[in-house]
């Protein structure tokens, strides 16, 4: 059975909003990347999100690519030194890195709460 999105489930967009999972109107963050203790509107308890490093993973995959391109270019049209590239790519990278996280985290911790997502377990009587 395939789970149907609208706008009030789909775990994508609530974690872009940084909005509760549950009721899609309480805070999910606490600053920029901090998860609330709880949901100031419903009261969900956050303590069973867990995304780890998966939004740094997603983040920093998404730039690489615009990033690399931006490079070859920059060296194939200007041929600057090393220092140069330093000084244009580093910031850009950072930038483009921290503005990617907090949507991606939303996200993940969404998804987690929308697909009752847990640690997973070993089932040591799996022969019956």
């Amino acid at each position: 059975m395939a789970i149907e999105y609208n706008e009030t489930t789909n775990p994508a967009l609530t974690g872009f909003k940084g909005r509760c999972p549950r009721c899609q109107r309480g805070h999910l963050f606490n600053g920029l990347l901090s998860l609330a203790p709880s949901c100031e509107v419903c009261g969900l308890d956050y303590s069973f999100a867990d995304p780890a490093d998966g939004p740094a993973f997603f983040a920093m995959t998404v730039v690489a690519v615009p990033a690399l391109a931006f490079a070859l270019w920059f060296q194939l049209t200007f041929e600057p030194p090393l220092w140069l590239h330093l000084l244009c790519a580093l910031p850009l990278l950072t930038a483009a890195c921290v503005m990617l996280l907090r949507p991606l985290k939303g996200w993940l911790v969404c998804s987690q709460y929308f697909h009752k997502a847990e640690e997973g377990r070993i089932d040591r009587d799996w022969r019956g």
